[in-house]
């Protein structure tokens, strides 16, 4: 459904669920009784043509087939929601999974090292996401233009790595419960992030640019579909050891009387191979598949 200004923000709310997460982040509390969009905007200063972009974007229903227009943006309404969303994920979000993480995981309860390493994992991707978000705030927008794959594959890799190897407690109450849990809500961040990316890639930087040649979400989602083989040559086993033991590149090339051009060719080619881009990643691959002992 196209909402436009003259329209109830309660139809609104009340019909795209998504529309509350817009709200909430704009600082407009419930209880709009039977105002309009436009009188529930201005109430708040908040410019509603930007609004209603927002939410055409994001809605779970988009009402537009190609990029929307983007020359009635305001760049300072837009901005202070891009801004309060990443207050959202930072001080909100994220933390809130660790900490539903860690009571999943409960590490006391067991002399594996893989759940401290999927806690380990899951900050590293949360690093990621406050540089990109620093990136973002100091207005460089366009390095961080390729690296939405990049931060999504790492989410996968973390969700993979539960599944594959989070160890069971068969003792401990409902510890599959709170793992599906965790698990739930990494999708669903995972799902917010992809949109937040989407606003800024088909409003924000239009807006900043004046062009409307960017990467849409189904772009994403074809990369992110790629296949590529995941074996390993005996050599590239023998980096990837090297590596978890926590030798640098140039320690690594002595070592095996490498160049170091090869052995960050050896390092490209593993990471490709497994989807793995991190050490925390490859350590938990190496214990599982014996090439090291914790």
């Amino acid at each position: 459904m196209l909402y436009r200004e003259t329209d109830k923000m309660s139809d609104l709310l009340s019909q795209d669920r998504r529309a509350m997460q817009i709200v909430s982040r704009f600082g407009i509390p419930m209880g709009v009784g039977d105002k309009t969009i436009d009188a529930v905007c201005k109430e708040h200063g908040i410019h509603t043509p930007t609004f209603l972009a927002i939410i055409r974007n994001k809605s779970s229903q988009p009402c537009y087939p190609c990029s929307p227009d983007t020359s009635d943006i305001d760049l300072p309404t837009l901005q202070k929601y891009l801004r309060n969303a990443h207050t959202y994920f930072l001080d909100f979000l994220l933390p809130r999974l660790r900490r539903q993480l860690i009571e999943a995981i409960n590490p006391t309860v067991t002399d594996s090292q893989i759940p401290l390493l999927i806690v380990r994992y899951y900050d590293e991707y949360v690093q990621e996401i406050r540089t990109h978000i620093q990136h973002e705030n100091e207005g460089k927008i366009e390095e961080d233009a390729t690296d939405d794959r990049h931060r999504t594959e790492k989410l996968h890799e973390l969700v993979n790595s539960i599944i594959k190897y989070y160890p069971a407690h068969s003792t401990y109450p409902f510890a599959n419960e709170l793992m599906t849990t965790v698990l739930l809500g990494i999708y669903q961040t995972e799902e917010e992030l992809q949109v937040h990316c989407a606003i800024e890639d088909e409003l924000l930087r239009p807006a900043l640019e004046g062009s409307k040649h960017h990467r849409t979400l189904q772009e994403k989602a074809d990369k992110l579909n790629e296949k590529r083989p995941d074996e390993l040559s005996e050599r590239e086993k023998e980096v990837l050891i090297l590596v978890v033991q926590g030798l640098l590149n140039k320690e690594i090339a002595d070592k095996l009387h490498l160049s170091l051009h090869t052995v960050v060719s050896h390092r490209k080619n593993i990471a490709r191979k497994l989807n793995i881009h991190s050490t925390a990643g490859l350590t938990i691959y190496a214990i599982v598949n014996h090439l090291v002992e914790v």
